[in-house]
């Protein structure tokens, strides 16, 4: 019997990364001000249809897969001898979540792009290189095959260099760009040397090939240990990097430089990509034990550092940075203690939180032009719209009831309770410190009296406060989404115990944010044991600077080591014969007589000479 054809908007699912790919292909010519009489609007205008399109079509395949299942689809890229490339897109209901999430997300931050980058000449270059990054994230979410998953990340490292690097007039943003670059280069280099390992000893990219290959060299043991711990330390450096976590986490604070709405794609639905790479690899970790520990220490030092570290930052979007870099530790601790569901739910949660978080950040930063915490201050009578979508957003990624993270949090709790409670402590006191720096920055921000550059502040335009409105109704109809998601119980299934602890760790957090003494000079205490322990977090652990005097001062003196190799050496020998060259020459004019007779003579001399030498060799 023959199958039933695939619906067509399945057959076509490999159209929903060209969506992206395409609004920047439709946006070059006003990039490239190839079209100047209409402005560049009509670029946010076209790549806003074909997100649309995207969702929509995204949208018509989850239905589909939700009735059919999960399919498969390929389509061929390269052939030549036995080499047979093809392009696999995995149709699963967790992939199209996070395909909607993607797809969403990038809808309402290029509305809410309009609003915020009304006056921006070069508008229709942000939309292209928008369009670059969805394409890219679209295809890392549903590509069923390692090597195209790398390529797409690559493409992502790329967008974020261009993105960060948008204001590239700025000596600041110049270097942020290229430090992210940099660092993300580390994971994405690391992350080859495992891919370009898979395929000589698999002999496949795809996802299901290498699953199967890698249960039957586990069991004949035909790798060794230590090729297997070099292959899982490579294979997680990659969503590493691309999810910020030490020691590769200071990328994300200095991308804040770009413009804000790509820090909302960037903080919510660029890290949940990484994340997601990250657990399709998993299984293939099953050779490194090493690499399963590195995850759990990896985690559990960015879920906890990067939370103190953010509530001592006085610039308003880093202080929310680093709470990224905190969730994602959470993330990497509940994939490493193979609770993947619960780990999809947090990621979930967390981005659409984190958009919310930063559309608000964002709308604070369009109206005041001011990121610091210490002149700000008294918006929330005057900003209502945007109050009421940080107190969503920021009470949606702590674990207060009713909303999404609370679930998220009890779960984990839950589930590591018993077998690993030091983890569970680690995801108690992450979600204190964090409702700790929402409260503070919210009294600093919203609450108290106007400062000068927040006296006539106004509410933002439509165009900023309609995807701000929009997704704060859906961050409160979370929990509603959630429960139709097997993992989620009902909250009468939730021990008691269990729920108070997550309930009191985010309210122990927010009352301790209340009482902290926030006066603006309190920014950097005159009491020097407070002013050394403010220093210590505000500098992320002088993280920068060691690997200055370290890594960097390393690298340095390799490259003046090879400089002098170069120039001394190399240079020395090439120029030495040169040298010799010109002055046997000079020495030579010396014997021309003008004789032919001589030349003849000594012409025949050398052949003679080369002819028993080569007589006596042979002999």
């Amino acid at each position: 019997m023959f199958a039933p054809p695939l619906p067509l908007s399945i057959q076509l699912a490999w159209l929903i990364p060209l969506y992206g790919f395409s609004g920047m292909v439709l946006s070059l010519p006003w990039a490239a001000g190839w079209i100047k009489r209409h402005g560049p609007r009509p670029a946010a205008y076209l790549n806003l249809i074909v997100t649309l399109l995207a969702v929509v079509h995204g949208t018509l395949i989850l239905q589909q897969v939700w009735l059919l299942g999960p399919q498969h689809i390929e389509l061929p890229w390269f052939q030549a001898a036995d080499l047979d490339l093809r392009i696999g897109f995995d149709l699963s209901l967790t992939n199209l979540a996070a395909l909607e999430l993607v797809t969403g997300l990038s809808l309402v931050g290029q509305v809410f792009a309009l609003g915020y980058l009304d006056k921006e000449w070069a508008l229709a270059r942000f939309y292209a290189l928008v369009g670059f990054f969805e394409g890219a994230l679209a295809g890392v979410v549903l590509s069923s095959n390692l090597f195209m998953s790398y390529f797409l990340l690559e493409m992502l490292t790329l967008s974020t260099y261009l993105l960060v690097g948008f204001w590239y007039a700025q000596p600041l943003v110049v270097t942020a760009a290229r430090d992210a670059f940099l660092t993300k280069r580390v994971g994405d280099v690391l992350l080859l040397m495992g891919v370009v390992a898979l395929s000589a000893w698999a002999g496949s990219m795809e996802f299901d090939d290498l699953y199967v290959w890698a249960a039957e060299a586990h069991a004949n043991g035909s790798l060794t240990p230590l090729a297997g711990t070099l292959l899982g330390l490579g294979l997680i450096a990659g969503p590493m990097g691309k999810c910020a976590q030490f020691p590769m986490h200071l990328w994300l604070d200095e991308a804040m430089e770009g413009p804000n709405p790509a820090s909302i794609l960037r903080n919510s639905v660029v890290v949940t990509a990484g994340a997601l790479v990250l657990l399709k690899v998993m299984p293939l970790l099953q050779f490194s034990p090493l690499a399963v520990d590195v995850l759990l220490v990896v985690g559990t030092i960015s879920a906890l550092a990067g939370a103190l570290v953010a509530i001592a930052q006085v610039d308003i979007k880093r202080a929310f940075s680093y709470s990224t870099t905190s969730y994602l530790g959470l993330v990497f601790i509940a994939i490493a203690l193979q609770q993947p569901a619960i780990a999809l739910l947090l990621l979930f949660a967390h981005g659409l939180a984190k958009a919310l978080l930063f559309m608000s950040v964002g709308s604070v930063i369009a109206t005041t032009s001011c990121q610091d915490l210490t002149e700000l201050g008294g918006l929330g009578s005057r900003m209502p719209a945007t109050t009421t979508a940080y107190l969503v957003g920021g009470a949606g990624l702590v674990g207060l009831l009713p909303l999404g993270c609370f679930w998220c949090f009890g779960l984990l709790v839950e589930a590591l309770g018993r077998t690993a409670p030091f983890f569970a402590a680690v995801v108690l006191i992450t979600n204190a410190l964090t409702a700790f720096n929402l409260t503070r920055v919210f009294r600093q921000v919203f609450m108290g009296a106007p400062l000068p550059k927040t006296k006539r502040a106004p509410e933002v335009n439509w165009l900023m406060a309609l995807p701000m409105v929009s997704l704060t109704v859906l961050v409160t109809l979370l929990p509603a989404l959630m429960a139709r998601i097997d993992p989620v119980p009902g909250l009468a299934s939730f021990p008691l115990p269990l729920a108070t602890a997550v309930v009191a760790s985010g309210v122990a957090g927010v009352i301790g944010g209340c009482l902290a003494p926030l006066h603006k000079f309190w920014s950097r205490s005159m009491f020097q044991p407070l002013r050394l322990l403010q220093d210590l977090l505000a500098y992320d652990f002088y993280t920068e600077r060691i690997y200055k005097v370290t890594i960097v001062a390393a690298v340095a003196g390799l490259a003046r080591f090879s400089n002098w190799i170069d120039r001394a050496l190399v240079n020395g020998f090439v120029n030495g014969i040169g040298r010799l060259s010109l002055a046997s020459a000079e020495g030579l004019k010396l014997s021309v007589s003008g004789q032919l007779q001589t030349y003849v003579l000594t012409v025949l001399l050398a052949i003679v000479l080369l002819l028993t030498s080569l007589q006596w060799l042979h002999g």
